[in-house]
């Protein structure tokens, strides 16, 4: 039976390792197999990743180009057309939203735009409201929380 206790490579497919500057007598001594002198000679060196050998690197020669904020927020969208799925006075918040599938659980902000009408009275409680939407809740006969 195969198990972990009993695993081992394939014959020939493990080298042993390659011992450098062990004397005339291994082949590997001296220079230890790095030639005489040149940058590639001494120690720390090695050609870096992106040198081209002097010649200035693509990614200087290519235009920088955007920028992307770092702190910038980004907001799951909810229509107040929507909306019209809950029940009169039910509370709206992150939970109800997610249950509902009108947004995934891993948005972080929500705001509520003013798109379509509103026939229900509700509860709303998010991160943002427009002023239209803010407009169509109330007038539906709900309340408007931000939260922040």
């Amino acid at each position: 039976m195969l198990n972990l206790s009993n695993l081992s490579p394939h014959p020939g497919s493990r080298k042993p390792k390659k011992r450098v500057g062990r004397g005339p007598g291994s082949g590997h001594g001296k220079t230890s197999g790095r030639g005489h002198k040149g940058y590639k000679a001494r120690s720390g060196s090695g050609v870096k990743p992106g040198f081209e050998g002097g010649q200035m690197p693509l990614q200087r020669r290519i235009p920088k180009r955007g920028f992307r904020n770092p702190f910038r927020k980004e907001y799951a969208v909810v229509n107040v057309q929507e909306l019209n799925r809950f029940d009169a006075n039910a509370q709206i918040d992150r939970a109800a939203l997610v249950a509902s599938g009108l947004i995934s659980a891993r948005d972080q902000l929500i705001k509520i735009l003013g798109t379509g009408e509103l026939t229900v009275a509700l509860n709303v409680n998010v991160d943002k409201v427009s002023e239209s939407a803010r407009g169509k809740i109330e007038a539906a006969g709900g309340s408007v929380t931000v939260v922040s």
